[in-house]
C-alpha cells in the first residue's frame, strides 16, 4: 500500500501581511498618506490604529502618547472623531507629524466637488 504525502499550502491573512509591513516606518507613512487622501475621514483612523497595531499595539502607543488607552481605542475605531490634539500625540508617538500643503488648484476643485 502506498501512502501520498501531499503538501500543505498555508495562507497567511492579508491583516498578518499588512501587520508586517506596517511595522516598517517608510511603509507606515506611504500607508497613512494613502489613507488621509479617501473623502472618508474614518479610513484615516482605522490606518492610524492598524499601525499602532504594528508597532506594538494600542496600549503601548497609550503609554507613548500620553492617551487613555480605552479613549484610544474609541478614537481610532470608524466612530471616532479625534481631536486635532489626539491626532497630534498619536503621529508623535509614532514618529510621524502632521502637515499641510498647496494642492494644484485642479485637484482642489476636484476634491471639494465630490465631497459636495
Amino acid at each position: 500500500m502506498t501512502t501520498k504525502k501531499t503538501k500543505r499550502v498555508i495562507s497567511v491573512s492579508y491583516e498578518e501581511e499588512l501587520l508586517k509591513a506596517l511595522k516598517d516606518p517608510d511603509e507606515a507613512l506611504a500607508y497613512l498618506k494613502a489613507s488621509f487622501e479617501d473623502l472618508d475621514p474614518t479610513v484615516f483612523l482605522l490606518a492610524l490604529s492598524d499601525i499602532a497595531k504594528a508597532q506594538g499595539g494600542l496600549s503601548i502607543l497609550a503609554k507613548k502618547s500620553g492617551l487613555n488607552r480605552e479613549n484610544l481605542y474609541r478614537t481610532l475605531s470608524e466612530k471616532g472623531n479625534p481631536k486635532l490634539q489626539s491626532i497630534d500625540s498619536i503621529l508623535h508617538s509614532l514618529g510621524m507629524k502632521l502637515s499641510v500643503e498647496m494642492l494644484p488648484t485642479t485637484v482642489k476643485k476636484k476634491r471639494y466637488q465630490s465631497a459636495a
